[in-house]
């Protein structure tokens, strides 16, 4: 496979897990956490790579994008660690967190506050694997594609 394709599945795979990721938020209903928010941060870089990828030459941009799925995987590793309570998960994480809501907001009845979502309850998983656990296997994945395109520059 030639390096611009290698760039567009893994681009492809970065817009399929956010979209993904959207529609369990707004079809599905399942509000995200704090960590849940945090991996979809780099598949949006890996996205604005694979564009700029496929039109400017070299390795610089494949070997970010593959850094920045590593990073998604990175922080899905740790969500995992937490929703199976092998480690504490952030304070931001937790029920009791109201930051960000100020006081007006909880008073006005025309906002919806939504109370904070756990980082340690599994939303959904398939096979045994929660969202966290998915995203940290394919984004391992999608990395070792975005470095084949490096290979290939």
């Amino acid at each position: 496979m030639t390096r611009n394709v290698l760039i567009l599945l893994a681009t492809a795979g970065s817009v399929a897990l956010l979209a993904g990721a959207f529609a369990f938020q707004y079809i599905g209903g399942l509000l995200p956490c704090v960590l849940c928010l945090w991996q979809r941060w780099p598949h949006a870089l890996a996205i604005v790579l694979g564009i700029a990828g496929m039109k400017i030459g070299g390795r610089v941009l494949p070997l970010l994008g593959a850094l920045a799925l590593l990073a998604t995987a990175g922080i899905g590793a740790f969500h995992v660690g937490v929703e199976q309570g092998w480690w504490e998960g952030l304070a931001s994480c937790t029920v009791n967190s109201m930051a960000g809501v100020s006081a007006a907001d909880l008073l006005n009845t025309d906002i919806q506050v939504g109370g904070p979502v756990r980082c340690d309850a599994i939303a959904w998983q398939f096979g045994g694997v929660s969202m966290a656990g998915w995203n940290t296997v394919i984004s391992l994945f999608l990395a070792a594609i975005w470095l084949r395109a490096a290979r290939r520059s």
